[in-house]
């Protein structure tokens, strides 16, 4: 793992040592990503003085899988060949370059980096395929004078973007373009709009104007005049073209051995591995398979003293279960207050969770662990969600009542606003009782923080008449993937969208940036896309939950490794003591926020709305969460550490 950084530059406008002293600075902005080394390369190009294109790529390097210099970064691109900076681990590295040397492929160090390297020399962007794992890159062609750069299937590393007069810079972090002074430090009146709706800034906008997320399983070449081209290459519901039609028992075994597997493949490392253990099904899962594939794992939890929040004793039950070398991080709100300013520095994206992954990252890094297994995607790709059984219910409902006169339907929304005084429940009951039922249009409304009547009344007027589109960012993206698989079941449907919006836009970009502030790289086996196809190609009575066993398909895979305390308890997330400590220790920090001298005074908000809103909070919180103040003070300490213009 690494901070990756670069760019390509045409027509002249900026010359050599701009464009060197551009991504140095970008590779100091990222260097917490990676502290083991520094590398920056500069294509032939920048010195040939006759105007033609030229790259520059730069690394931040943690080093993990061939720790020697033989496998720093930048790589290759002496002798005129193409060119990598890579971030991100190839856990079938050594099956591929086997592949390669049968074809006459030499290699010169032990590095996945060179593999890919290779792989692109004989494959070109078809080497993506080969990919199991992990990763974003960006790769100058020589050859082809072309810079490409990509992310992994399911977006777990990041990668951002942005073009300008005659350049287009890339990096691992959105800060890091920021640092290079040729991007306009402007925010985005649209993403804020939609971070209000979502707690995060949907993919692919960013809070700043112009800079953008690669979107997962995505490549973009840009090539010498500047031309981009862009290219998929793999889809999840791609899968549902292939259904399995196996029974129970075999569905069973052939999950259970692909995530034996994918716990294995996830161990690859020339450094210890350690694991988040929460004491849930998903983290329990891990750590069993890491036991089975004759590991000892090194175990992680973060408990509390409000005992409603803790889940420290499920996770002892399952370290004393699988023997695992065990610590155990205690935290009171006075310690997260000490934690809390380099926490939220830590934010590349503002977000309205996080601060429990940074904590967990700083204990694991803090005891010399370089990489630790996360059971992130459990929930979303085996169904342990309440949306999963809720949306069908609601979207059977929603069918009948879709037949009733579209006159009658805006009556009845509008009721429902009316006389619920424009809360979010009452919100979104309306724009259900308005949709056509179908999961496109209802399954946003289950992760919206703050509704559309919350977000006019909030804004100011002047900033909301610039959001260019108020429509929900996820309507579109669902409606249009489920277009192009006409085979996706409802489990599928859900699967996909929890996948591609919270979990990529929050968990996975929060597990990111909270992780690499401390240097710790964070593998999700749970999100192999070899498993991820398989669960995905499966029918809808194999996995829906139902009855006492939850996510039964991953449970019955694991042919009974976990307790019955563990399967069987009342889900629960691990989220932080937020509620009581924003009344407590954290009450004088989020006033100072959200006051006169904080957000109300930028001239985004209503100052009497949002004293409202914490007001509303103080009293009882049952008309406000402490998720939709949190989002707001996270919200004013990202604006004051990189004072966009509006």
């Amino acid at each position: 793992m690494c901070g990756i950084a670069g760019g390509v530059f045409w027509n002249g406008p900026i010359d050599r040592r701009i464009a060197e002293a551009a991504v140095r600075s970008m590779v100091q902005a990222v260097a917490h990503r990676g502290p083991d080394g520094q590398g920056v390369f500069v294509s032939l190009g920048a010195t040939s003085g006759n105007g033609q294109p030229f790259a520059v790529l730069g690394q931040a390097r943690l080093a993990i899988i061939d720790v020697s210099e033989a496998g720093a970064q930048p790589m290759g691109g002496q002798d005129g060949s193409a060119c990598i900076t890579y971030n991100g681990e190839t856990y079938n590295f050594s099956a591929i370059k086997s592949r390669l040397e049968a074809n006459g492929a030499s290699f010169s160090s032990q590095s996945d980096t060179e593999v890919i390297l290779r792989g692109y020399d004989a494959w070109g962007v078809d080497v993506l395929r080969e990919l199991r794992g992990i990763f974003a890159l960006g790769l100058w062609d020589e050859h082809r004078q072309r810079l490409l750069i990509a992310r992994d299937r399911l977006g777990v590393k990041p990668l951002y973007y942005f073009r300008g007069d005659g350049f287009l810079l890339f990096a691992s972090e959105v800060r890091a373009l920021l640092a290079t002074n040729l991007v306009p430090k402007r925010l985005d009146v649209t993403a804020l709009w939609q971070y209000l709706s979502c707690q995060s800034i949907p993919a692919p906008r960013t809070l700043v104007e112009g800079v953008h997320a690669l979107e997962p399983a995505r490549w973009m070449t840009v090539g010498a005049r500047g031309d981009l081209v862009q290219g998929e290459y793999w889809n999840m519901l791609a899968a549902v073209r292939d259904p399995r039609d196996w029974s129970h028992d075999e569905a069973r075994r052939r999950v259970g051995d692909l995530l034996h597997d994918a716990v294995s493949a996830n161990m690859v490392s020339d450094v210890p591995v350690g694991a988040f253990l929460s004491g849930g099904i998903d983290s329990s899962a891990v750590v069993a398979l890491m036991r089975e594939a004759g590991h000892t794992p090194r175990t992680f939890s973060v408990g509390f003293d409000e005992e409603r929040f803790d889940e420290s004793v499920h996770a002892n039950v399952v370290a004393r279960l699988f023997k695992t070398d065990h610590t155990h991080v205690q935290l009171t709100g006075s310690d997260l207050l000490a934690q809390l300013p380099h926490a939220l520095q830590a934010m590349d994206q503002p977000t309205g969770d996080a601060v429990n992954t940074y904590v967990v990252s700083g204990a694991v890094r803090a005891r010399g662990i370089k990489v630790a297994l996360s059971g992130l995607g459990g929930d979303e790709i085996f169904g342990g969600y309440p949306s999963f059984a809720r949306l069908g219910r609601i979207a059977d409902l929603t069918r009948v009542w879709g037949r009733a006169p579209s006159r009658l339907r805006t009556l009845a929304a509008g009721a429902v606003r009316t006389l619920g005084r424009s809360s979010v429940l009452a919100s979104k009951t309306a724009a259900v009782l308005e949709s056509d039922g179908s999961i496109s249009a209802m399954f946003p409304l289950t992760r919206q923080l703050l509704s559309t009547e919350q977000r006019f009344a909030l804004m100011e007027p002047a900033i909301l008449d610039r959001v260019t589109d108020k429509a929900d960012p996820y309507d579109g993206l669902l409606a249009d993937a489920y277009a192009n698989a006409p085979g996706a079941d409802l489990f599928a449907q859900i699967s996909f969208a929890e996948s591609r919006t919270y979990m990529h836009d929050v968990l996975l970009r929060d597990t990111d940036q909270m992780s690499m502030a401390h240097a710790l790289e964070v593998r999700v086996p749970l999100l192999d896309h070899h498993l991820v196809d398989l669960v995905t190609s499966l029918p809808d009575t194999l996995k829906q939950p139902g009855g006492n066993t939850p996510k039964p398909l991953l449970i019955e895979s694991l042919h009974g490794l976990l307790p019955e305390s563990i399967v069987h308890r009342p889900k629960q997330g691990f989220t932080l003591p937020f509620d009581p400590w924003m009344r407590g220790p954290l009450r004088a920090f989020c006033e100072r926020r959200l006051g006169d001298h904080g957000l109300a005074g930028r001239g985004l908000m209503k100052p009497a709305t949002i004293q409202r809103l914490w007001q509303s909070f103080l009293s009882d919180g049952k008309d406000v969460s402490w998720s939709r103040l949190w989002t707001l003070v996270v919200l004013d300490s990202w604006l004051d550490a990189h004072n966009l213009s509006v």
